[in-house]
């Protein structure tokens, strides 16, 4: 996380409160702070009190919905919105962009692409900067989410590069199976501990001779050596 991650402030609205919950906890995870409204009415007064960097926005909520909460923002603020509805249609989405949206997602929805979409956003917006991290010669630019091996881009599925990206994070630390599948597949995850093996062993393989930075820990599970 960034130090200028930490400073900004996302409002989530939307009527169902598990839906939202699901939203401000990946958003806390990663260094967020969040504020929530259940209805368009409180979002139009959350942005006078608490000034938000940016708004994920449901369509259908009560009192004011959401497209009306947007025209009416717009009257007075650019703050980013994201739109966040089960309505998918062509001319639902010109609607939500004619009336300011910035971007616009459709429900069911992956809460790390929504983070991602957030975070691409939020850098189009200038608040916050590229976040990169290295060992060796591996090194990871996470807002373009992408992975290199000196000047070579690698081809990596996303658990792959959810699994470099946790180890580069963690580095020098032993890391049993367990932490790993909480750190990398978190709610996603019905299995067992040997597809931690698997995604290390095809990790280590498009790492070429940098693959050899992920050691065994016997009887613990790897660990990413600084070289």
């Amino acid at each position: 996380m960034n130090n200028n991650e930490s400073n900004i402030k996302i409002l989530v609205a939307d009527d169902e409160d598990r839906i939202r919950r699901l939203i401000v906890d990946f958003l806390i995870r990663e260094g967020y702070h969040t504020i929530e409204a259940s209805n368009g009415a409180q979002v139009l007064s959350l942005c006078t009190s608490e000034h938000p960097d940016l708004i994920i926005l449901d369509i259908m909520m009560p009192v004011v919905d959401g497209l009306t909460a947007l025209e009416e923002l717009r009257k007075t603020t650019d703050i980013p919105v994201i739109l966040l509805t089960a309505k998918s249609t062509e001319n639902d989405q010109l609607s939500g962009f004619r009336l300011g949206a910035d971007d616009y997602i459709t429900k069911p929805f992956s809460p790390s692409l929504l983070v991602v979409r957030v975070q691409a956003l939020l850098r189009r917006q200038g608040k916050i900067s590229t976040k990169r991290v290295q060992c060796g010669n591996v090194y990871i630019d996470d807002i373009a989410h992408a992975a290199y091996l000196g000047s070579e881009q690698l081809e990596l599925t996303p658990k792959e590069y959810d699994l470099l990206l946790y180890f580069i994070e963690n580095k020098g630390v032993a890391l049993s199976r367990e932490k790993i599948l909480n750190g990398v597949w978190n709610y996603d995850y019905f299995g067992d501990l040997r597809t931690v093996d698997t995604h290390v062993k095809q990790l280590r393989s498009k790492l070429k001779d940098s693959g050899d930075m992920i050691v065994t820990v016997r009887g613990v599970g790897y660990r990413l050596e600084v070289r």
